[in-house]
């Protein structure tokens, strides 16, 4: 049986990823070299390429990792919420707590995929970042009963984007509100539009 010290100790490739996910983010992923990587990880560069196989392969797990992390935190505050409307407005909410975050440096994806090569599998991580989100206001927009969830969906996504580019370039958190208020206008006119077409008129 493991001893709670070495129970507790991150291994390497949690090492790697935390030194990946903190460089990475706050510089880019290609101005940060592997030989920082394993220098602030505390592990030998053999480990990185016998855990990850390359870079690429480091920063696509990185994504992978900070997609998981972001999924976590908006469902987490959807919970607070009780009615579909509420948690699909919820999304900007925790949208804005990203925001407010001291280390917060626009979306992860959005930066590491315009720094790599078409194909590279970065895209891949941010196309599985980019589903996640459509599909999240997708199936809430489906719960509202929205009879075209998947237009809205590409809505609200826009807005998403746009208040995450916002927040990083202008410096400004509460655009995550704006993007709620718009989202909230869209979500209003798509349930009167389905009001009058189940009535008829």
């Amino acid at each position: 049986m493991p001893s709670k010290v070495n129970a507790s100790t991150p291994s390497a490739r949690e090492r790697l990823l935390a030194a990946a996910d903190e460089l990475f983010y706050s510089e880019g992923v290609q101005s940060v070299g592997i030989d920082r990587i394993v220098r602030k990880a505390g592990v030998a560069k053999a480990s990185l390429y016998n855990l990850f196989g390359s870079k690429e392969q480091l920063v696509e797990a990185y994504l992978d990792a900070r997609r998981v992390t972001t999924r976590e935190q908006v469902e987490r505050v959807l919970t607070r919420f009780r009615t579909p409307r509420e948690r699909l407005l919820g999304v900007f909410d925790a949208q804005g707590q990203l925001f407010t975050e001291p280390d917060f440096n626009g979306c992860a994806h959005m930066t590491a995929s315009a720094e790599v090569r078409h194909g590279s599998p970065v895209e891949g991580a941010a196309d599985r970042y980019r589903l996640w989100v459509r599909t999240l206001f997708t199936d809430l927009a489906r719960e509202a009963g929205v009879a075209a969830p998947e237009d809205l969906a590409r809505q609200l996504h826009l807005l998403y984007d746009g208040a995450g580019v916002s927040a990083r370039m202008d410096r400004d958190p509460s655009a995550a509100t704006t993007a709620r208020a718009a989202a909230a206008a869209l979500f209003d006119a798509a349930v009167k539009h389905q009001e009058l077409v189940d009535a008829g008129q």
